[in-house]
């Protein structure tokens, strides 16, 4: 048997900043974007993503001085905003990209909405259905865009590129979209927040966004029906606030299937912070995705496992992508077009994974 070690970098998703051969669609001082709130670790992928497109980054502001001197650090480009205010009132800024609390990251939408701005926050968007409303009401007011960071699918090769593949027809019609998300919990490293079910939602509402994204958007879906939902602490009693495992299914308008299993539950000895996997099963063909490591062979790893009529084969996606999704939000964003995801779409992958959420607290309840 043999074994893989990883570079630190990659063993808590947290930290997870992947920095590929993005493509520029822009050249410096010609967009600028600025950074708000850093309470998760997510921020620094955000803001790698939009640099590397071509975006001049501009503001920073934070409460905490430990967060915004660590980001100035990785950033001396950035100037320090004295306020949230001060961006807001910026009119050189054209979005805002944010990772603060979840349960805080609607409000801080509104307002950089109504501020004139579009607004880039991390997953997920939202830690309730009342947030969903009153964020969809201020974007029909405003015309301004709240787009967000769904890295699973955004920021990962092999991710990214099954979804090429299945528009290019490889697989024919997706039938099944089969998720396993399982994280690396690092307690000691998390903050208080981490374990307050109020604060983040629940793991179906959270990491739970991300799977429902690439489903969404590997079926080609518009809206889904819960089938069944289920949220547990099955391991971290000292934790009450935490759910550490969490599954789901629905079944699409288009009549797709779909389950999702996600945790947090990677073992200390697996050389990256998850073994996620995508399967998904088509009319001619199925893709697996190994997305962050290849279990004994190599880490980090991405890549693809595609078998159809023609052939079957290993696609080595790391490094090939480019994240095309950054330089399209930014061509949105100055052109008003919906290339990289369309609002309806970010929106109903909050609200599904929300609905399920709400149902696996019912039947803890019930």
């Amino acid at each position: 048997m043999t074994s893989k070690k990883s570079s630190p970098n990659i063993k808590d998703g947290a930290n997870y900043s992947p920095e590929g051969k993005v493509e520029k669609v822009i050249e410096e001082n010609q967009f600028f974007f600025s950074v708000a709130f850093l309470d998760h670790g997510h921020i620094y992928a955000q803001t790698n993503g939009l640099v590397q497109a071509g975006a001049t980054l501009k503001y920073v502001y934070d409460p905490d001085a430990k967060r915004l001197a660590d980001f100035c650090a990785k950033y001396p480009q950035v100037t320090i905003a004295e306020s949230f205010e001060q961006i807001l009132q910026d009119k050189q800024t054209q979005i805002v990209a944010s990772a603060a609390i979840p349960n805080l990251r609607a409000d801080i939408g509104i307002k950089v909405m109504q501020s004139g701005k579009d607004y880039f926050t991390d997953k997920s968007p939202f830690t309730s259905l009342g947030q969903l409303a009153e964020v969809k009401s201020v974007v029909a007011e405003t015309g301004r865009k709240y787009a967000v960071y769904y890295a699973e699918r955004l920021h990962n090769e092999a991710a990214w590129q099954a979804g090429e593949l299945i528009k290019s027809g490889a697989i024919g019609r997706v039938l099944q979209v089969i998720t396993l998300a399982p994280h690396r919990l690092s307690k000691a490293t998390r903050p208080d927040w981490f374990f307050d079910k109020a604060a983040y939602g629940g793991i179906l509402t959270d990491i739970g966004s991300h799977q429902v994204e690439q489903f969404l958007t590997y079926a080609g879906v518009s809206d889904a029906k819960i089938n069944y939902a289920r949220a547990s602490n099955l391991n971290n009693p000292d934790k009450v606030g935490l759910e550490d495992f969490g599954e789901m299914s629905m079944t699409a308008d288009n009549g797709a299937s779909f389950y999702a299993r996600v945790d947090w539950f990677t073992a200390d000895g697996q050389a990256t912070w998850g073994d996620g996997r995508t399967f998904i099963l088509g009319t001619h063909g199925n893709i697996e995705c190994r997305k962050y490591n290849d279990v004994a062979r190599q880490a980090p790893a991405s890549k693809l496992f595609l078998t159809n009529t023609e052939c079957e084969q290993e696609i080595d996606c790391l490094g090939n992508s480019g994240f095309p999704y950054f330089g399209q939000l930014i061509l949105d964003v100055i052109n008003r077009t919906e290339n990289a995801m369309t609002q309806a779409h970010v929106f109903k992958a909050a609200e599904l994974s929300m609905l399920a959420q709400h149902i696996a607290d019912q039947n803890v309840a019930g």
